[in-house]
């Protein structure tokens, strides 16, 4: 079933895109309980004596840099992705390069709107918050073999990409490289996080999308379109 499938493999020390849900600027959660500031400070001086081991112990911080890496890792976050049933594990993934990420988070955006707001007459509007993280380690490559095994792509049936993200599971391999299924990039599935580290922001992204258009509107500035992304 695999034969001539893993014969390639790839020494990666690069930064990679994490493309995730994110928004622009935070909401202060202290802000509801006073209007003093006094009052304001005082709760997140409790707060921090409540969470002294974090390393961004403030509420009004609502995701840590740590957990650009950990999350999908943790078993009650696993999801059926290609590579994974999301049962026994989870992929981690990134993009190689950096419209490679837009393409694949807007797909799978996308999808969830048309199913759950298909006749909306609204504008939907996404923020976005896109991150490096350095990955250091062996990867196997497929990309050369995506054409030979059409199956890794399949834009609807994942049993074939299913198996192979087990098989590499079990053989406790680092994790993958694959063409992208959206576009010509590159993808990183990575499955152990110990290959990841130093992640830090790169850039805030808004997809902006009526159902029944064309395109999505993608801006890096607030109110400025920086690319038209077809509606696939």
């Amino acid at each position: 079933m695999f034969e001539g499938l893993f014969t390639d493999v790839a020494d990666l020390d690069q930064d990679i895109y994490r493309n995730i849900c994110g928004v622009r600027q935070g909401q202060d959660l202290f802000d509801d309980l006073s209007d003093e500031p006094e009052d304001q400070h005082f709760a997140m001086a409790a707060e921090m004596q409540d969470k002294p081991a974090s390393a961004a112990p403030l509420i009004t911080r609502p995701f840590e840099y740590g957990t650009v890496i950990s999350f999908p890792f943790e078993p009650e976050n696993w999801q059926v992705s290609r590579f994974s049933e999301g049962v026994d594990f989870s992929v981690w993934y990134g993009a190689l390069e950096f419209l490679t990420t837009v393409h694949e988070t807007l797909h799978h955006w996308l999808r969830f709107q048309r199913d759950a707001f298909a006749d909306y007459p609204h504008e939907i509007i996404a923020e976005r918050r896109v991150y490096l993280v350095r990955c250091r380690g062996l990867l196997v490559d497929l990309r050369a073999k995506c054409r030979e095994f059409p199956a890794l792509l399949d834009p609807a049936d994942y049993d074939f990409s299913h198996r192979v993200g087990a098989y590499l599971h079990q053989q406790n391999q680092n994790g993958l490289l694959s063409c992208s299924a959206r576009c010509e990039g590159s993808v990183a599935a990575v499955l152990q996080a110990g290959i990841l580290a130093n992640p830090r922001d790169h850039c805030y992204l808004t997809y902006r999308w009526r159902p029944g258009d064309a395109d999505v509107k993608v801006e890096r500035t607030p109110g400025r379109v920086w690319r038209r992304v077809a509606a696939e």
